[in-house]
């Protein structure tokens, strides 16, 4: 079977509230870091998600 090109990556909040979001992610197509504006259940609003490894 070939292999998956897609990763899991962490969207980590810029509130600092510890929230993070998992989504897949194609290396080879999206080179860029990705960002987004998502809610943020802790700070109970939306906030800036920047893109970090899984550990």
């Amino acid at each position: 079977m070939a292999k998956s090109n897609t990763v899991l990556i962490r969207l980590i909040s810029t509130a600092d509230t510890g929230f993070f979001y998992v989504k897949k992610k194609n290396p080879k197509k999206t080179t860029e870091k990705l960002n987004f504006r998502k809610y943020d259940p802790v700070a109970h609003k939306h906030v800036e998600f920047k893109e970090a490894k899984i550990k």
